[in-house]
């Protein structure tokens, strides 16, 4: 809905919503009052933040998050695919799906939280397989990835991989958005200087709070790295998270900033295959976050075998189904201490 010089209709939903009033809602309009009490609205919203709290009080709130790449494959095997095979025509034994090979269509030519797209480029699959039949050519039924490749083309997303351990200050973050979960990578470099902290990489304002919490906590603890506290008032900190075009905020990097930091001081890699997610705080807890599912995928398809959360997350675990997160190790941890010591 929008709001503009002629009304403002959440206003008018104020009304209708209301169950102690809507019995006797009057439609302006045609003049007629209507029962409204016996009546239940859906509504959708991409975006709640833009729903008035008045309005937003008198709704109960469902939320539905986007399919992760395990659901995605199933709902492709037994809904999508025999659905484009009945709209071309063709039979099951004429184009056959490996799961490889719908993986590859999902990790490499869609980004997206439904399927819509995922939908498109089968029926692109099955279109150039039916123009083969009709044409009399010969192809081989059996769908394998290198075909996928050929038929649509180069693949548009490039999956990251777990990589870059092999330097002292980057660490592996894992990171939630609207298609799902990704990780990303925090480096950083130690220069001489006055002890100024830098953040590039599009960061928002949660972001850098993140990163000055960071330093400012290791300052305060410098014994805790076994480092003299005048080393940080000679040395100038850059902290990059790399994609620069892609805007990122939220506080669940805090974690990850801070081990990046810690290991540029120490010129220390940090422990290998480890991927982490949390907020800290001056006090040096480590807080929960939310996205938890779509980051373990996230990681897990990365190649990534340990992931570091916080206690309170370990909740988050126990509802995720165990096939999802099998061959995966999780470490819970309280306290920035605690992390730094493992990953160091």
């Amino acid at each position: 809905m929008g709001t503009d010089f002629r009304g403002d209709p959440s206003s008018a939903l104020l009304e209708v919503l209301d169950p102690d009033q809507n019995n006797t809602f009057h439609d302006n309009y045609l003049d007629v009052d209507y029962d409204l009490s016996k009546v239940l609205f859906i509504t959708t919203a991409n975006n709640i933040g833009n729903i008035q709290p008045a309005l937003r009080d008198r709704m109960e709130m469902i939320p539905i998050n986007g399919y992760l790449a395990e659901e995605k494959r199933t709902i492709a095997r037994k809904h999508l695919i025999p659905k484009q095979l009945e709209a071309h025509g063709l039979q099951p034994s004429q184009l056959r799906f490996s799961r490889q090979a719908i993986d590859v269509i999902i990790n490499e030519y869609t980004r997206e939280s439904g399927v819509r797209n995922l939908e498109k480029q089968l029926a692109k699959i099955a279109r150039h397989i039916a123009k083969k039949i009709a044409f009399g050519e010969t192809y081989d039924p059996g769908l394998t990835p290198d075909f996928v490749r050929e038929i649509l083309g180069v693949h548009r997303i490039i999956q990251d991989v777990q990589k870059g351990n092999e330097f002292p200050g980057v660490v592996t973050g894992l990171a939630w958005t609207e298609t799902g979960g990704e990780i990303l990578f925090v480096e950083s470099s130690l220069s001489k200087g006055k002890g100024k902290l830098t953040t590039t990489g599009n960061l928002g304002d949660v972001m850098k709070e993140s990163a000055i919490i960071a330093q400012q906590y290791l300052k305060a603890h410098a014994d805790m790295l076994g480092l003299d506290a005048d080393v940080f008032e000679h040395t100038d900190v850059h902290l990059h998270v790399p994609e620069g075009a892609i805007p990122k905020d939220g506080p669940s990097a805090g974690i990850t900033m801070i081990c990046s930091i810690a290991s540029a001081y120490k010129n220390k890699c940090i422990k290998k295959g480890v991927a982490m997610t949390g907020e800290i705080t001056l006090r040096g807890r480590i807080l929960p976050v939310g996205g938890i599912k779509e980051k373990i995928l996230a990681a897990k398809r990365s190649g990534i075998k340990t992931i570091i959360l916080s206690e309170d997350n370990r909740k988050d675990i126990e509802e995720i189904n165990p096939d999802f997160i099998k061959g995966l190790e999780f470490t819970f941890m309280k306290t920035i201490s605690e992390v730094i010591k493992y990953v160091l």
